[in-house]
């Protein structure tokens, strides 16, 4: 939950809660607390009460409702009041007895609430108080109130106060069956997997087959992919071999299987990726179309309500703009293929503000213009956008930035290839997401594998190349 504020208090109030007995009360009394609301709180409130409502979890469909947004829960309020008659006044031993509330106006993601209680009347005889509540948002809004009733406690009481464990949010990672749901009634394509000569690259090839993702074809030297087969225990029979020296000739004869048809996609092994690109952009030899080449990580993470691309950050070091504009239009592409019919593209910078002084953020300024005039087009692009500003609403609220991108970008553009990189590998090796890389551009897509990919990762990467394909065979590159 979001962080409580308050009046300052002293060390020992900050370490115990305390109550207050029915006979320290007197009429007028009041407490509160404030917080801000944030996504994670309606969603935990979700998980708990069991209201899954889309008008409080799926964003697409709250802004076509007539709140225009997604709002909090009514009752999640109510349970903020809760918290100050159990924790503030009374206090710990307050029996509560029933509670009325009105709900004046909607709650949204980043609103600061002061959820205050105030007592009315009080019965002596039976040590019941009557508390008028309220919740008021940062613009004086009042958007609850109502009545509590209560018996107070009669003995003082002073505890330590809990620690509450840390909850982590986790969406789901069903992103790889969801792409294979996708990509395995197109049926398999044939993909020419270049230079699998060890048993990591070999077994993703063979697992792509099992999952009837691609028809592969080898192109290696055959000895050494025997071996190589021998040692990890698995089967060629039955597949297609290319029968190349070494692993330059295996990227040069990949790159001729697609020119003449027999291959509509291809997938890196054991060589290096600039072994593969050279041949790849080889300007008498290759793929290549009239737009830049660039990569792009479709990711999932358990802190984010759905997948989203991060591009580039395996291809281009440090593109300019004309190659910003391809590699923003290849992740629009990439987008239409997973079912993102209107992607939002937020182009990153280190600030959401144009700077003269930052290159990232004129070059942001110069892409959101391009859209406008139609140069690119099939989604809504912003920037600059800090990355806090582009995945979080809350964030954007509070820099009071108005955008139908901030907040819930499905396209991150970084301003170079380490920035990306890093960001990708952060988010996978300590934000727990999912991964799949694809390089588009070039007249078929191509699978880059690494030695770190998990087999999952392998797999719906050669699911976005089926997508893809499929794609390409009605509209080419």
């Amino acid at each position: 939950m979001p962080s409580e504020t308050t009046a300052p208090m002293s060390t020992d109030t900050l370490q115990t809660v305390h109550n207050r007995t029915f006979d320290q009360i007197a009429l007028g009394d009041t407490e509160s607390i404030r917080r801000q609301l944030t996504a994670e709180d309606i969603q935990l409130f979700a998980i708990l009460s069991g209201d899954v409502n889309p008008q409080h979890l799926d964003a697409d469909y709250a802004a076509a409702s007539r709140f225009h947004g997604v709002i909090a829960h009514g009752m999640l309020g109510g349970a903020l009041i809760s918290a100050v008659l159990g924790t503030r006044l009374p206090g710990p031993g307050t029996i509560y007895l029933s509670q009325s509330l009105q709900f004046m106006a909607p709650v949204r993601i980043g609103d600061t609430l002061d959820i205050s209680v105030t007592v009315t009347e009080r019965e002596e005889t039976k040590k019941r108080l009557k508390l008028a509540c309220a919740c008021v948002n940062q613009d004086g809004v009042t958007v609850i109130r109502g009545e509590a009733q209560v018996i107070a406690p009669t003995e003082s009481v002073s505890r330590p106060r809990s620690t509450l464990p840390e909850v982590h949010l986790s969406a789901g990672n069903d992103g790889p069956r969801r792409l294979l749901a996708e990509a395995r009634p197109l049926g398999p394509i044939r993909m020419a997997v270049v230079h699998p000569c060890d048993a990591l690259s070999l077994s993703a090839a063979l697992d792509a087959q099992a999952a009837g993702l691609i028809t592969p074809i080898l192109v290696a030297p055959r000895a050494r992919l025997q071996a190589v087969a021998a040692e990890a225990g698995l089967s060629l029979d039955g597949l297609a071999i290319e029968d190349v020296p070494h692993s330059h000739a295996a990227a040069d004869r990949a790159v001729e299987l697609v020119q003449q048809g027999q291959a509509e996609a291809l997938m890196k092994g054991s060589l290096h990726t600039d072994e593969l690109m050279a041949a790849v952009v080889s300007a008498e030899h290759g793929l290549r179309t009239k737009r830049r080449i660039s990569h792009c990580f479709l990711m999932q993470t358990p802190a984010y309500p759905r997948p989203f691309i991060i591009t580039d950050a395996a291809i281009n070091i440090a593109p300019g703009l004309d190659a910003k504009a391809d590699i923003v239009r290849n992740a629009i592409e990439l987008a239409h293929a997973i079912g993102v019919a209107q992607p939002r593209v937020a182009i990153l910078a280190a600030v959401e503000t144009v700077n003269p002084a930052m290159p990232a953020t004129l070059d942001a300024a110069a892409l959101c213009k391009m859209a406008d005039r139609g140069q690119i087009s099939g989604a809504l692009l912003d920037g600059p956008l800090a990355f806090d500003n582009a995945v979080s609403a809350a964030a954007a609220h509070i820099k009071g930035i108005e955008s139908e991108v901030a907040g819930r970008a499905d396209v991150l553009v970084v301003p170079d290839l380490e920035s990306g990189n890093m960001l990708a590998k952060q988010l996978e090796y300590l934000g727990g997401a999912a991964s799949a890389g694809i390089v588009l551009g070039a007249r078929v897509p191509i699978v880059l594998t690494s030695r770190a990919d998990s087999r999952e990762s392998r797999i719906s990467s050669c699911a976005i190349a089926v997508l893809l394909a499929h794609r390409y065979r009605s509209t080419p590159p």
